[in-house]
């Protein structure tokens, strides 16, 4: 064997293992917050979602941490009704795709795609995901409902 292959061959076993650590398996966390981040909802204002009927875009001066992720608000007003209930606001699902959470996986929810259903605040992947669930709302939050938190696992 060439002391090259045989170079790549033991830094590849040695490599495996590292692949397959605990760590590669580990579960989700329980706030969609995207790979290279720890802002939950892209950074949209929860709050606005049911005050102001759309998605705003929060402020670094305005920001707490829910469930190990940081939540941004427009305002102090934004952020104080957040802190007094924040189960109320926060994204159903951990704001990961609703339609996703009730095929029993895990998708990133858009900020841009939502809906309030009664006064909760749901996110879906994208338009079209989100045209599929609004056809059958009721249904997926059923079995969304059945499959959150276990698809975190």
């Amino acid at each position: 064997m060439k002391p090259i292959a045989l170079i790549s061959l033991l830094a590849a076993s040695i490599a495996t293992p590292a692949i397959l650590t605990p760590a590669a398996f580990a579960d989700a966390a329980p706030i969609y917050t995207g790979l290279f981040s720890n802002t939950a909802v892209q950074g949209h204002d929860v709050v606005a979602y049911f005050t102001e009927g759309r998605p705003v875009e929060g402020s670094r001066a305005f920001t707490t941490e829910y469930q190990g992720a940081e939540f941004r608000f427009v305002s102090q007003q934004n952020l104080d009704t957040f802190l007094a209930e924040p189960e109320a606001y926060a994204p159903q699902y951990g704001g990961y795709c609703a339609w996703a959470v009730a095929q029993g996986q895990r998708a990133k929810g858009d900020a841009r795609h939502w809906a309030i259903v009664d006064g909760k605040l749901y996110l879906n992947f994208n338009e079209d995901i989100q045209s599929d669930w609004n056809a059958d709302r009721e249904n997926f939050i059923t079995q969304a409902d059945e499959n959150w938190p276990n698809v975190l696992n």
